[in-house]
């Protein structure tokens, strides 16, 4: 087999070369450009570093990127067939048990297969694929362009809701819509609406049906009401959102269920619970990487001009990781990793492990957290900011002393 390999130039805009300088600690440090010029509820954790240490970093993590992506070869591309040839094997053992799914061992080890053929299309195949991760390869079968995936959403429509507007505006409020997912207040300095009192309740209903969840978010309906789509773009998504779902509930909830005779309910059961397992795991990890304690948020002005350094610094304290075996890290579509995948979203996968030691260095020699911990100990805290979030405030008790920090006066003292 020949392996094709090509590393594609960054869009952003590449930083000077400097020599990396050493962390500057400053106690209740004044808000730099990296944080912002209109004030959050807090100061950044990237406040201390001056222009030049930015653009430092930028030079690092270009060369970290370009020596990963100059490096691959067959063992990657041995290591996505691998994967695909695994789901694909679990997929068909599953949905084979479950031809005799009236018989409870054969119920249980059909979903346990088809649960976890689920999350690996849609963790560590899916994703990945539908971010370029594998294009590399020149292998028409696993490309962006042409993936589809076991999954309500379109490929197109999800790469623009997430290739594009996720990973280009990481966690900046009101131009992430990921962040809350239009349904919740996962900030402090996110408005609070009477509504907001109800999402502990639409969190847990959110990742029972997540897949379709997301698919609506895609359509954007809520600009519908804003004004700022007309009906028409969104009438045009919802076709293509049904084109996609009734394949999605014939394949399930008919086709395969019909094969297993008087067993159809049963068969049927168990698709909606693998699928109720994968949404309920996908909805756990994403969150994981994304709200709990230790990632911040930004201004919109925080995009004005941003340099590639600014732009890695957001990835980096917008993200967090999650920590476990390599088994778990497959599961999680590497997603464990997720610095790293917002730094570098067309690495493949699998390269995620083997650099985060090294972003986790760097991090710590420029003074940067490196937010990493069990997915138990970090849903906790999603859960608790969710909570908290629901009622209004939420913020520190004496805003007011950062926001002084941030006054054209102090700036430019």
């Amino acid at each position: 087999m020949t392996i094709t390999t090509s590393t594609r130039p960054t869009t952003r805009v590449n930083a000077k070369p400097t020599t990396p300088a050493e962390p500057v600690v400053v106690e209740n440090p004044l808000p730099s450009r990296v944080s912002g010029t209109v004030p959050t509820i807090a100061p950044s954790a990237a406040a201390h570093l001056s222009d030049e240490q930015v653009d430092a970093l930028a030079v690092e993590l270009d060369a970290l990127r370009a020596e990963v992506m100059g490096s691959l070869g067959e063992a990657d591309a041995e290591y996505i067939y691998k994967i695909i040839k695994l789901q694909r094997g679990l997929e068909i053992g599953g949905r084979g048990a479950l031809i005799f799914s009236l018989f409870p061992p054969a119920w249980l080890a059909g979903t346990a297969a088809l649960s976890i053929a689920k999350i690996l299309d849609n963790m560590e195949i899916g994703h990945n694929v539908l971010h370029g991760q594998w294009d590399w390869m020149k292998d028409p079968k696993i490309n962006s362009r042409t993936w589809e995936w076991d999954h309500a959403s379109t490929s197109k429509a999800w790469q623009k809701s997430h290739n594009y507007e996720h990973h280009t505006f990481t966690n900046v409020r009101g131009k992430d819509r990921d962040l809350g997912y239009a349904v919740m207040r996962v900030t402090p300095e996110q408005p609070w609406k009477p509504a907001d009192l109800l999402q502990p309740l639409t969190n847990l209903g959110l990742s029972l049906i997540f897949e379709w969840g997301i698919a609506i978010y895609d359509v954007e309906l809520e600009k519908v009401g804003e004004g700022t789509k007309p009906w028409s773009a969104a009438k045009a998504d919802l076709k293509n959102l049904w084109r996609k779902t009734r394949k999605q509930l014939a394949k399930d909830y008919v086709l395969f269920p019909l094969l297993s005779g008087p067993g159809f309910v049963q068969t049927a059961a168990a698709n909606l619970t693998a699928n109720t397992v994968r949404n309920i795991w996908s909805h756990a990890v994403i969150f994981c990487g994304h709200f709990p304690d230790g990632t911040e948020t930004f201004e919109e002005s925080r995009l004005e001009n941003e340099s590639q350094g600014e732009w890695y610094i957001r990835q980096m304290l917008g993200s967090a990781n999650l920590t476990g075996s390599r088994a778990f890290h497959t599961m999680t579509g590497n997603l464990s990793h997720q610095i790293e995948h917002h730094l570098f979203p067309d690495i493949p996968s699998n390269r995620y492990i083997e650099i985060a030691p090294r972003v986790r260095e760097i991090c710590e020699r420029y003074g940067l957290p490196y937010t990493a911990g069990s997915l138990p100990k970090q849903y906790s805290t999603v859960l608790r900011k969710i909570f908290r979030y629901a009622f209004p405030g939420g913020g520190p008790k004496n805003p007011a002393s950062y926001t002084d920090l941030t006054s054209p006066a102090a700036r430019a003292a």
